[in-house]
Order: C-alpha cells, then structure tokens, then sequence
C-alpha cells in the first residue's frame, strides 16, 4: 500500500473543508456561541456541555460532504 495515495487524499479532504464549512456556517457560528458562552470568566469546557449544538454541526458536515462526493 502506497503511502503516497494516503496523503493524496487526505490532501484533497483539507482543500474541500472551507467549502463544506461555509456550507454549514449556520451551525459552526451556533456551536461557536455555545463554546463562547460556556467557557466565559473562568469555567472549562466540559464534555457534552455542547453536545446538542455539535451533532447539528457534525450533521452538517456529513450532509455537505455527501453531496460534494456525488
């Protein structure tokens, strides 16, 4: 196995991210804000404090990618 195709592809996944993250800025700015708003003064971001608000943007993601590999 070529490891030269690994990072061919891997490449081209990278190039395709900011076309994806506009794709579903609706949901990054959401998830962003939830962060934001969770991590004010000097609280920590904890696991599944946000957990609503990234499965949108995870679904998202896949939706958009789904669509670009057809």
């Amino acid at each position: 196995m070529s490891g030269t195709n690994v990072w061919s592809r891997s490449r081209e996944k990278m190039r395709l991210f900011p076309e994806l993250f506009a794709q579903c800025a609706g949901e990054a700015a959401t998830y962003g804000k939830c962060v934001a708003a969770t991590t004010t003064g000097r609280q920590e971001l904890r696991k599944d404090m946000c957990a609503k608000e990234f499965e949108a943007l995870k679904t998202c993601f896949t939706a958009a990618a789904k669509k670009k590999a057809k």
